[in-house]
């Protein structure tokens, strides 16, 4: 690069990266805002009308574990933390453990709505069944309704015979009202289930629709479905069995997770089942993160509480997104010194400039990858994965600090010469992230559905990459795996949007991995006598 192009590069740098720190600050300056919605009338006395309950919350907990037992203990600590917000706790089943919660609840003044839990082996039905009816009948000033099966019929674990002849065992034996509980299009298609039942128990989650519903429309969703089944069952008293929104995870299309849109729902909900009379059950009291496991992300974020019994948001009042701008502040400082430090004493002042201004979208980037590691990332080895690869990808930041505007030497380029230590390190990150960012948009293709877009994951290497490739920088010749990496990531961003392409992440996740991809750009430096 000639000396008086030099420059050119830490300019580039520093204004992509000033325009990114901008539309950053803004971001985070939005989720700290407080959003206005109804408030629950808390001085009254008024308290979510039921949620589903379930005790495997603790780190190691899971249903999943047939050897799972939840002490009594916990059970009635949990039931505690929620008295204060609900008057009713709908269980799936009676076993490990969950019987404790009959007892609790009395003395906590809380009814339930009690579940036998129906899968496919009849043997166990039977206990289960057994077990259930034999629990409602002994404490029916507690019991509100015996829940026969929960999505059975989804699940395709019964036929709809199977299913009647359960629910007729029940009807003949259970001093308490029976129930059965299925996504609404599910009990259209199996109405004969209608006359062995004395509740009908629909579950309406507009997030997990087949048209995943935006939050604006979430409540008139369940409204307009709750009333249609209404008006089709017109002889049956109609239950919301389950109903909610997500706290956290991955978008579907225009619906989002999120702390506001979670309160939004619950309080919106509330008001309008209120105005309109409707019996219902929110999912579900204390997030579950087991479910992750099974449901990605989003699975183990519905409850009202976190893991550890902490309100995720208040019932009353504004409710904020972030509650604190700190953090990714005090991160994005540190950051900028460490890159300062890298650029070197030599560096000019718009390479200083660049590395103070990557440095400050860097560190907060790292804050909001650690939050979302927290909420996501399931076991040591995504820990060691997903974190080694968010490591290189910051890592690339700092570097780019210290090799911005060098002057490197032709022969450097070409295969097998020898390369300045601080090159060396950036071209090894920089095929480390790209074969990162490449898995990912391969997995976002061929199994998306429980998959999040790893967007801040990846978002600091993307903008130093992009950067550099705009600036025309000079780095070492990529080799063929780069080139394949880029291409891959290129297809699979762009394939991924083009299954969602009005949902916000998939949009951020195409303009990221086209700005990794970038890389592959690149014009190798040809061989000169």
């Amino acid at each position: 690069m000639n000396s008086q192009n030099q420059p050119r590069a830490a300019r580039t740098c520093a204004l992509v990266f000033a325009l990114a720190l901008l539309a950053l600050a803004v971001w985070l300056w939005k989720q700290a805002q407080p959003v206005a919605m109804p408030d629950l009338q808390l001085d009254a006395g008024e308290r979510l009308a039921c949620v589903s309950y379930s005790p495997f919350h603790l780190p190691g907990q899971t249903p999943l574990d047939p050897q799972a037992f939840i002490p009594p203990e916990q059970i009635r600590a949990d039931l505690t933390a929620l008295a204060a917000r609900t008057a009713c706790v709908r269980i799936y089943s009676t076993d490990q453990g969950l019987d404790a919660v009959l007892p609790a609840a009395r003395e906590l003044g809380l009814k339930v709505i009690l579940g036998a839990w129906i899968g496919m082996d009849a043997a166990t039905n039977e206990r289960a069944l057994t077990r259930a009816i034999e629990l409602a009948n002994a404490n029916a000033d507690v019991v509100d309704v015996l829940m026969v099966g929960n999505e059975v019929l989804l699940r395709q674990e019964q036929s709809e015979e199977q299913m009647i002849a359960w629910l007729k065992r029940a009807k003949e034996s259970s001093r308490v009202p029976v129930s059965y509980a299925d996504v609404w299009e599910f009990w259209r298609q199996h109405r004969a289930l209608a006359q062995w039942v004395d509740e009908i128990t629909v579950h309406i989650l507009p997030f997990w629709e087949d048209d995943p519903v935006p939050i604006e429309y979430a409540v008139d969703h369940v409204g307009q479905t709750f009333a249609r089944m209404q008006r089709e069952f017109p002889d049956k008293l109609v239950r919301i069995g389950e109903t909610g929104w997500p706290g956290a995870g991955r978008q579907r299309r225009q619906a989002v997770p999120s702390r506001v849109n979670q309160a939004r729902f619950v309080r919106e909900f509330v008001a309008a089942a209120h105005e309109h009379d409707w019996r219902y059950n929110f999912i579900e009291a204390i997030d579950q993160p087991w479910k992750r496991q099974l449901e990605g992300t989003v699975g183990g974020h519905w409850g009202v509480l976190d893991a550890h019994l902490q309100p995720k948001f208040p019932l009353t009042g504004a409710v904020r997104e972030r509650d604190a701008l700190a953090p990714p502040a005090l991160a994005g400082v540190l950051m900028a010194a460490l890159c300062l430090l890298c650029a070197g004493r030599r560096a000019s002042v718009w390479q200083r400039l660049a590395a103070v201004l990557s440095g400050l979208c860097a560190g907060a980037i790292g804050v909001l990858v650690w939050e979302h590691a927290q909420q996501a990332w399931r076991d040591a080895l995504e820990w060691t994965a997903l974190g080694a690869a968010s490591l290189c990808g910051l890592a690339l930041v700092p570097v780019m600090a210290r090799v911005i505007d060098k002057n490197v030497p032709a022969f450097a380029l070409r295969p097998l010469q020898p390369l300045p230590t601080a090159l060396r390190l950036f071209s090894a990150l920089r095929l480390a992230v790209l074969f990162a960012a490449a898995v990912a948009a391969l997995l976002l293709v061929f199994d998306p559905r429980y998959r999040d877009f790893p967007i801040w994951q990846f978002a600091a290497p993307a903008l130093t990459l992009f950067a550099l490739r705009l600036s025309g920088q000079r780095l070492p010749a990529d080799a063929l795996q780069e080139r394949a990496c880029a291409l891959v990531l290129a297809v699979c961003t762009v394939i991924r949007w083009a299954m969602e392409p009005q949902n916000a992440e998939a949009i951020m996740w195409l303009v990221t991995g086209l700005g990794m991809a970038t890389v592959a750009l690149e014009r190798r430096e040809k061989k000169t006598d």
